[in-house]
């Protein structure tokens, strides 16, 4: 599993109810249910991905996101999800809204924008970064935001959305191992994992 979602993983208690937002083929869902015994359900708009987590015998919905987290009632679930698809969101804000509606606690990770290496490929080519971590041209890319670490804590301040644990994080896509970035996280990270909620 990538080290992200281990990161993700380690967060979530034994036994939660857990919503996963963008779950693709259900890869953390499986491991949660597996390892932490868990009572998932995940929504993925992409179908044949939906295909692939029905097969491993999870609950997943295909449908889209901003749709689907409307017809849940407060509090469903201990644990709601946003695992690196904040970048493909219209409307942030709402979806937060809706997750800490939902959900006792979120977990929302992202590509970092403003890593190193992406800044070097801006300064140096004069062109939109093209990495492991963002892999698209600007003309095909489905992100159609940007994400700086420093701006989603401001996010997070402006939206009086407490952040309870935050951790940033160095590995490429889809890599298994990784490290975690206390020093100068906004450049030196190449992911940021947030927990939001209330605190307890």
């Amino acid at each position: 599993m990538r080290f992200d979602l281990q990161v993700i993983a380690s967060w979530v208690d034994p036994g939660a109810r857990v919503l996963d937002l963008g779950c693709s083929s259900g890869t953390l869902l499986a491991v949660l249910r597996e390892e932490k015994n868990i009572i998932g359900t995940g929504i993925d708009a992409d179908e044949s991905k939906v295909g692939q987590a029905i097969a491993k015998g999870l609950s997943v919905i295909h449908g889209d996101i901003y749709e689907e987290v409307r017809d849940y009632p407060d509090s469903m679930f201990d644990y709601v999800i946003l695992s690196q698809t904040l970048q493909q969101v219209m409307d942030p804000s709402m979806l937060i809204r809706e997750m800490l509606r939902i959900g006792r606690r979120c977990i929302v990770s992202f590509p970092n924008f403003s890593y190193w290496k992406h800044r070097i490929q801006f300064l140096v080519r004069g062109r939109a970064p093209v990495s492991r971590e963002l892999p698209y041209e600007w003309h095909n890319t489905p992100n159609i935001r940007v994400i700086p670490i420093a701006d989603f804590k401001r996010f997070c301040r402006e939206l009086n959305v407490p952040v309870l644990k935050e951790v940033a994080i160095g590995n490429h896509h889809h890599e298994e191992r990784g490290k975690i970035v206390s020093f100068m996280p906004n450049l030196l990270a190449s992911y940021g994992i947030f927990l939001l909620g209330q605190p307890e």
